[in-house]
């Protein structure tokens, strides 16, 4: 994970879906296999492609903190096809001329699965309450409603705009909504982190203390993370989709918009999680 090409080939092998398939025995069969190569107990005739595949279904289900089981539809190999049941979701957040009522219900269904994953796949080295959750959740959901209803309302009103360039803007309004809910949702629900520090550890992997600077430089990677994130899936889509639209297919099938829009969308999932994961390596260095 020495660098982001490295660390993009290793994010694909966490958010391979076909990890979802795996038995609880399988499982544990990895785990056991990776604790007996820790210990120079392997048995013999062991690959290094059996080793790298329980290395690959391990990180992929269990919690590194806690050593739990992560619950699946919170799992980053289910990240995509969530995505696509949630499809409507992104589709939702992009479609011009919303409602108040929808705005605010694209972007609590967006935020209420965000706030799931980010504690799902949280940094567990320190116990933090359920009320830190919720005050995230609630913080991200606010701050989403808030931002994309008034950003909507201020390009309504905004008579200078051509109707075709209010269009286009109004379709960019969800990015920055969501980004910044991102934000609130990881500094709220990490908040605690901020104040008791997180664990540090030495090159052998033993704790040697508490730091509440590496929590800031932590948080701070994390909440980059979840900007970059929603990036190509609430930009690309808009001006992909502005460019299709003109085209004589879709002008001619107008309903043609929404299966092509759900697909742009859907490639777009498939880039956008890898590569916002893996601008920073999982575990990163401070000076003492």
């Amino acid at each position: 994970q020495t660098s982001f090409y490295g660390r993009f080939r290793h994010f694909l092998d966490i958010i391979d879906p076909r990890t979802l398939f795996v038995t609880e025995s399988r499982l544990k069969e990895a785990v056991q296999l990776l604790e007996d190569y820790k210990h120079g107990t392997l048995p013999p005739g062991v690959t290094n492609k059996e080793l790298w595949g329980a290395q690959k279904i391990k990180q992929a289900i269990i919690h590194p903190d806690t050593n739990e089981t992560i619950f699946m539809p919170f799992r980053m190999s289910v990240f995509l096809l969530v995505r696509t049941s949630l499809l409507l979701q992104v589709v939702g957040l992009l479609l011009p001329n919303q409602t108040l009522a929808s705005t605010v219900f694209w972007q609590w269904l967006n935020q209420s699965h965000n706030a799931c994953v980010n504690y799902a796949n949280r940094n567990a080295t320190k116990p933090s309450p359920t009320s830190k959750f919720i005050q995230g959740y609630l913080g991200a959901v606010i701050s989403a409603v808030s931002i994309a209803v008034g950003l909507n309302v201020l390009i309504q009103r905004a008579n200078k705009f051509t109707p075709a360039t209010r269009l286009l803007i109004q379709r960019f309004v969800p990015f920055p909504a969501v980004a910044s809910a991102n934000i609130c949702n990881v500094v709220l629900m990490r908040h605690t982190e901020l104040e008791e520090g997180i664990d540090v550890l030495d090159n052998d992997g033993n704790i040697v203390g508490s730091s509440r600077i590496a929590a800031k430089h932590a948080l701070l990677e994390t909440a980059l993370t979840r900007v970059v994130l929603p990036m190509p899936i609430l930009v690309l889509p808009p001006i992909i989709m502005s460019i299709l639209e003109k085209t004589s297919l879709l002008r001619s099938r107008p309903r043609m918009i929404l299966p092509v829009q759900s697909l742009v969308c859907l490639a777009a999932f498939g880039l956008a999680l890898p590569l916002a994961i893996s601008l920073f390596p999982q575990m990163s260095e401070v000076s003492t």
